[in-house]
């Protein structure tokens, strides 16, 4: 099914079902305990084995000897693999890490063993009897370093206008130094995989991953084999935030463990591994200048920055909404990638956005502060309907500012301090901050096949669900195109035999899944008008009416499963428009006056994130990122060893995630649009939209309880004590 234009009224438009609240048809199974996750999928094949992990201890150089006779006699080990005895396995387009193989170094805990074991205690016991000795390089582990040589931010991205003479003749401008610290994924679940390459042919793969098709491909390309001989299983997955959408090492030493055991092996990376080995989002440091009239309109914006990647990665790009989400005739962006020795940095929710926003949304308070203007007028005053880069090229639906008042109404905006330290309760300064939200809304071609089975529709996709609602907002979509109840279609994802979908990944997911779903039940539909002999059938209460035809779905076929299949393919008008999701995020905050110590005492976000397909997951998607957001504000750093080139604080008692006694009362407001050119639902994601501005909001909170303007983040009590302003009684 081809999407080449934008879509016109639809049965959508009158849904019984999508749209609605619908619990998560998956809520059950996980609440007690019996949705298989990979590391748990005891009953996929016999005589499992287990498998562990060594990795290296230094972040750059090269092993020079490996001795691994201790732990191949080691009890109940059956085969143990090193990196010295086999060449670099190829790397997918995707990877950018050395996965395995060979003698180079290229960052901490790269793996460089993987031992084999009956139990996990042999296997764990045995991997620390391997004897490894390492020449090692001297690495660049600093980005204040980089930032400090000239011309670190490299060539712009986008120069329109004259951005020097805008800041020669403005009556107002901001000049700052951001800096947004490195996070991990952090997600509940470890990257943990079961393969059975026992025979060496074929290669069954059960594993924790947000790509199904990607991943197939990419164990193909590591291992130089036909990827139709390997099929990949996630039906659920324990949250991934990006950390999970390409090939890690879990999967790749579990199809080494098991092909030189000849049995199956299941591996899961300690977490210590998931913050080293796999992937993290990259720290920032961020130059932004803005320049504005004497009424307020800004002239331009001059944004430029430095992230860390590996050799070949693109590092965390925090400028590219600085381009498009407020007006101003001139502006300069500029991102410089730096080549750096630690650990591979890649997506994580709201890659680019979430630290761009961060840091954008603090200087357009600190600007509104210098023109005496209210935060969100001034952000009103300064909103666009057009890409300011390129003014023919329209948004295709944005309501930016129904959010900005519909937020500030309902959060009490006007009871704000005008001066910072205005209110306080006890010791607690309390202070209100807002921000702006902005997250690109991609859909990506994604296929799907339907089971018509006597009453019931048996759905299949590759698409995966990370915690998402996938299962639930794929049932309701196929639910209300074929006209049945929900409890008569049953969702089977995360398996490479079904179609290729968009799998879950950058707010793309929801919208291009479902538009996939629909694509394949009108396939179906056109099937059975056909079979039936009718024009425009009507699928309503389970039947086919058209006419004089009046039939149940479940004698449409006489017993005989009727099979559909189709892909959406998403065209390209959608280049001519730029279509975004927009929000709001208003934050009360209390500040400890003598140690500096901040809590967030409630928080609203509002939404413009097209057609909402099930209120209740989306609503719990934004909470979700929401909670992130406070840890980026408050908590979230990893803190990197400058000599030896790793993180330090690899575990969930030194890397601090909010947890439920940091989040209060949180609310969301979705002002349930429709975006037309998005999807067919005209629908758009709002996963990644959630934690979009969540820190700068806080920071800002920050500042207005105490008037200490912290722009580093985590904003820690250590950061601010020493400004405190003097409030003794």
């Amino acid at each position: 099914m081809d999407f080449n234009q934008s879509a016109e009224d639809n049965l959508f438009d009158r849904a019984r079902i999508i749209g609605k609240p619908h619990a998560r048809i998956d809520g059950t199974l996980k609440v007690m305990g019996c949705a298989p996750y990979a590391y748990e999928r005891h009953d996929v094949v016999a005589n499992q084995l287990v498998g562990y992990p060594l990795c290296a201890t230094i972040a750059k150089g090269r092993i020079t000897h490996m001795d691994a006779s201790a732990a191949r006699v080691a009890p109940g080990v059956v085969s143990v693999v090193t990196t010295l005895e086999i060449e670099p396995l190829d790397r997918s387009e995707n990877n950018v890490a050395r996965l395995f193989g060979g003698d180079k170094i290229a960052h901490y805990h790269q793996a460089i063993a993987v031992v084999v074991a009956d139990t996990l205690e042999q296997a764990r016991s045995a991997a620390a009897l391997i004897d490894v000795s390492y020449q090692q390089e001297k690495g660049i582990f600093d980005l204040e370093e980089v930032w400090k040589q000239p011309d670190s931010t490299g060539e712009p991205l986008a120069d329109v206008g004259d951005v020097d003479a805008a800041f020669q003749t403005a009556a107002f401008t901001l000049d700052e130094v951001y800096r947004t610290a490195s996070q991990s994924h952090a997600m509940m679940e470890p990257h943990a995989t079961i393969v059975d390459w026992s025979d060496g042919g074929q290669m069954t793969v059960w594993t924790s991953n947000q790509m199904i098709e990607m991943n197939k491909q990419a164990l193909a390309t590591s291992f130089n084999i036909d990827p139709d001989t390997i099929r990949v299983e996630s039906p659920y997955i324990g949250g991934g935030f990006g950390g999970k959408l390409w090939l890690r090492a879990d999967a790749v030493l579990a199809a080494l463990g098991s092909r030189a055991s000849g049995r199956p092996v299941k591996l899961a990376l300690p977490r210590p591994l998931v913050f080293n080995n796999a992937t993290h989002r990259s720290g920032t440091i961020q130059r932004l200048r803005i320049a504005a009239d004497a009424q307020g309109k800004i002239t331009a914006f001059d944004h430029s920055a430095v992230s860390h990647t590996l050799p070949g990665g693109s590092g965390e790009n925090p400028v590219n909404q600085t381009r498009t989400f407020y007006a101003g005739a001139s502006r300069r962006v500029a991102h410089q990638p730096v080549e750096m020795d630690l650990p591979e940095s890649a997506d994580m929710r709201a890659p680019g956005e979430a630290s761009g926003l961060a840091v954008l949304e603090i200087a357009m308070d600190e600007m509104a502060q210098k023109l005496g203007m209210d935060p969100v007028e001034f952000r009103i005053f300064n909103d666009t309907q057009v890409d300011p880069e390129d003014p023919s090229k329209p948004f295709s639906d944005r309501h930016y500012v129904e959010c900005l008042r519909q937020g500030a109404a309902a959060f009490g905006w006007e009871a704000r301090n005008r001066t910072p330290g205005e209110k306080r309760e006890g010791e607690w300064l309390i202070g209100h901050g807002m921000a702006g939200a902005y997250r690109r809304a991609p859909t990506l071609d994604s296929g799907a096949r339907v089971r018509l089975q006597g009453g019931r529709l048996i759905v299949e996709t590759d698409m995966t669900d990370i915690g998402t609602g996938s299962y639930t907002i794929l049932a309701q979509t196929a639910a209300e195109t074929m006209g049945m109840a929900m409890e008569d279609v049953e969702i089977r994802l995360g398996n490479s035999a079904y179609p290729t979908s968009s799998g879950s990944g950058g707010q793309f997911g929801a919208t291009s899944s479902t538009a996939g779903v629909y694509a394949a039940c009108l396939a179906l539909q056109e099937q059975i008008a056909k079979r039936l002999g009718v024009e425009t059938p009507r699928f309503e209460n389970s039947r086919v009416l058209a006419g004089d035809t009046d039939l149940a779905l479940a004698d449409v076929a006489d017993g005989e499963e009727l099979v559909a299949e189709d892909t959406i393919h998403f065209g390209d008008f959608k280049d001519d428009m730029q279509i975004g999701t927009f929000g709001a995020h208003f934050i009360e905050v209390g500040v400890h006056a003598y140690t500096g110590e901040t809590r967030v005492r409630r928080m609203l976000a509002v939404c413009d994130a097209g057609r909402i397909l099930n209120p209740i997951t989306a609503r719990s998607q934004v909470l979700g990122g929401m909670t992130m957001g406070v840890g980026a504000a408050l908590s979230e750093g990893l803190t990197v060893d400058l000599e030896r080139g790793f993180f330090v604080n690899h575990d969930l008692a030194s890397y601090e995630v909010a947890v439920h006694a940091d989040i209060p009362e949180q609310e969301v407001i979705f002002l349930d649009t429709t975006d037309a050119a998005s999807s067919p639902l005209k629908s758009k994601g709002v996963g990644e939209l959630g934690i979009c501005g969540v820190a700068a909001a806080i920071a800002n909170a920050v500042y207005n309880a105490t008037g200490v303007r912290v722009r580093e983040y985590p904003i820690t009590l250590d950061r601010m004590i020493d400004q405190l302003p003097d409030t003794a009684p």
